[in-house]
């Protein structure tokens, strides 16, 4: 390895050692109670390092999400691309994500769960050319298929994927912020959130 591609490869790793640890720190102390100088602190190099890299906590913030939402993408694109576009291969994508979440917690939660109130604006800015984006597409479209194939009732695409969403991060979502309430079976609950939902969409069948 020459010393151009051992420097490239130190300042890759540095990179993730950043975002792994705001990940921590956002998830266990609220994205608002973090300061660039603190994650500096904890991995132990200056405040000036870190802007090396990132250009402030909200660009720091958004590229966690968008490594969460290409590690989730990606998972999707496959499920789509095995399954087809097919009830059986929505069905397996919703619980993918749900799967995802509770595999990735720290990730879901600095996504989706933590409170952004002061830059949703300027993250909501940037949603329509944004990794978020292309995860929601697999819902949307997945939606459609479903639509178009019979499987579901015709009716407005971005209320039911809104609505599916809506359903499978409540389950995700209580699953892991309320790890001490006494949850009947997990697999068991996120299959009855699953199939009620689709059983009230699918034309004159059960989802399977």
């Amino acid at each position: 390895m020459s010393v151009k591609e051992r420097r490239q490869r130190e300042r890759e790793n540095l990179r993730q050692v950043i975002l792994d640890t705001a990940r921590e720190m956002f998830a266990e102390e609220g994205y608002r109670n973090v300061s660039m100088r603190k994650i500096a602190d904890k991995i132990e190099y200056s405040p000036t390092t870190i802007y090396l890299y990132f250009k402030d906590k909200n660009d720091l913030l958004r590229q966690i999400c968008d490594e969460t939402f290409a590690k989730l993408g990606q998972k999707l694109y496959s499920i789509g691309k095995k399954r087809g576009k097919t009830l059986a291969g929505f069905r397996a994508g919703l619980q993918a994500y749900v799967e995802f979440g509770l595999a990735h917690p720290k990730h879901y939660e600095v996504t989706f769960m933590l409170p952004l109130t002061e830059n949703l604006g300027e993250l909501e800015k940037t949603f329509a050319d944004s990794l978020g984006k292309k995860a929601f597409d697999y819902m949307r479209n997945g939606v459609a298929d479903c639509m178009a194939n019979g499987d579901f009732e015709k009716g407005d695409v971005d209320l039911v994927s809104q609505t599916l969403w809506a359903g499978i991060h409540g389950v995700t979502s209580l699953l892991i912020g309320h790890e001490g309430f006494p949850f009947v079976n997990k697999k068991k609950l996120v299959n009855s959130v699953i199939d009620t939902m689709l059983n009230g969409l699918t034309v004159g069948k059960k989802s399977k």
